[in-house]
């Protein structure tokens, strides 16, 4: 793949709070043209109305500190500054906003569990901030389930030091939709995991982030998603390098069956002048179980620094490999359990790296 011809400093440039400074959004926008729009419900024109309801239960490891608080707070939209028009209204529109802090220096002894239990109705909007403050490490899971039309935007403070490991799991039911931007912001020799499982929903867009504010940031983004048949399951991620010797690594694999499933993967890095040392790479498969079903990945690497430690991204969508499933059938493998057994293959590599057992088992 070629890198991108539009520039992606300017193309990622408008950040703003104010919902006014972002226009409805067509479809031709670069940003959005993979997004079927009529299905959004109206989280991006304004006619979604707030009757929804998402419930967020939280079940905290005794290092972490949960605090429920208002949209006055002044530590929220310190990290994140909303990106696109659904990110500045779910920032205008949330009226309660979860924070978990692990004070510096301590280290949690089991996953904080987030649980977002959507209850139907009308549009409903959220937002969590994580602060991991310096040399403290923890592990969070959002666990998204129910039914709903859901916007909101999670930010991750990750302190100087500090080790944040997150696993994101969309598991709606068929109903949902759900538009969500994750942005982590870096210190110092912070380290960042970010673990994304995408099943369940009608439409689901999930926008994940990193940036970083001081050198030796080391951020993986690995995700895995299956669309079935209708859905529209999309990530859009963004690294954006400008301090020197920092690092990312990006993975993501998607399997699809059925008829108009879809998948859509953007992947962008931006090294900038100041990031000397950079060490990046982004990769993306998606693997095509049946006729009917449509991949759309998109890597883009921009570098404007020759000093760099490596920079690379690569994509790749096919079929099953008929020679695997002959190789296994000839062993008296029936047909559907050689299916099983080649894609839970092409998906092991990225469970094994689920870091909490119980969501690697389900």
């Amino acid at each position: 793949m070629g890198l991108s011809t539009k520039p992606l400093s300017t193309l990622h440039q408008k950040a703003s709070f104010d919902l006014a400074d972002f226009e409805v959004p067509s479809g031709r926008e670069e940003g959005w043209r993979f997004t079927p729009l009529a299905r959004l419900s109206g989280l991006h024109d304004g006619t979604a109305k707030a009757t929804g309801h998402v419930v967020v239960e939280v079940e905290a490891a005794p290092e972490v500190t949960v605090e429920t608080v208002g949209r006055d707070d002044a530590r929220l939209g310190q990290v994140y500054v909303p990106r696109d028009r659904v990110s500045a209204q779910a920032y205008a529109s949330f009226e309660k906003a979860t924070v978990l802090t692990v004070p510096g220096g301590a280290v949690a002894s089991a996953p904080t569990v987030l649980t977002l239990r959507g209850q139907g109705g009308g549009a409903a909007y959220g937002h969590v901030l994580v602060r991991v403050e310096p040399l403290g490490e923890a592990v969070v899971v959002l666990d998204h389930r129910g039914s709903a039309t859901y916007a909101d935007n999670v930010e991750f403070a990750v302190g100087d030091g500090a080790t944040l490991k997150v696993v994101s799991l969309q598991d709606w039911d068929d109903d949902a939709v759900h538009v969500s931007h994750h942005h982590a912001e870096l210190g110092r020799d912070a380290t960042f995991r970010s673990f994304v499982v995408t099943l369940g929903g009608d439409l689901v867009r999930l926008s994940p982030s990193v940036s970083y504010t001081g050198p030796g940031g080391d951020a993986d983004l690995v995700g895995l998603y299956f669309a079935d048949e209708g859905q529209h399951l999309e990530h859009r991620l963004l690294v954006d390098h400008s301090v020197p010797n920092c690092r990312s690594n990006v993975l993501y694999k998607g399997a699809l069956q059925g008829d108009s499933a879809h998948a859509v993967w953007i992947g962008d890095v931006i090294i900038r002048v100041e990031a000397e040392g950079t060490d990046t790479y982004e990769y993306n498969r998606n693997l095509i179980l049946t006729d009917g079903a449509r991949a759309d990945s998109v890597p883009n690497l921009e570098i404007l620094t020759g000093e760099v430690a490596g920079a690379g991204h690569a994509s790749a969508s096919g079929r099953l490999d008929d020679e695997h499933i002959f190789y296994l059938q000839a062993r008296g493998i029936p047909f559907e359990e050689a299916r099983r057994l080649v894609i839970r293959g092409f998906f092991g590599q990225l469970i094994e790296r689920i870091e909490v057992e119980e969501i690697r088992e389900r």
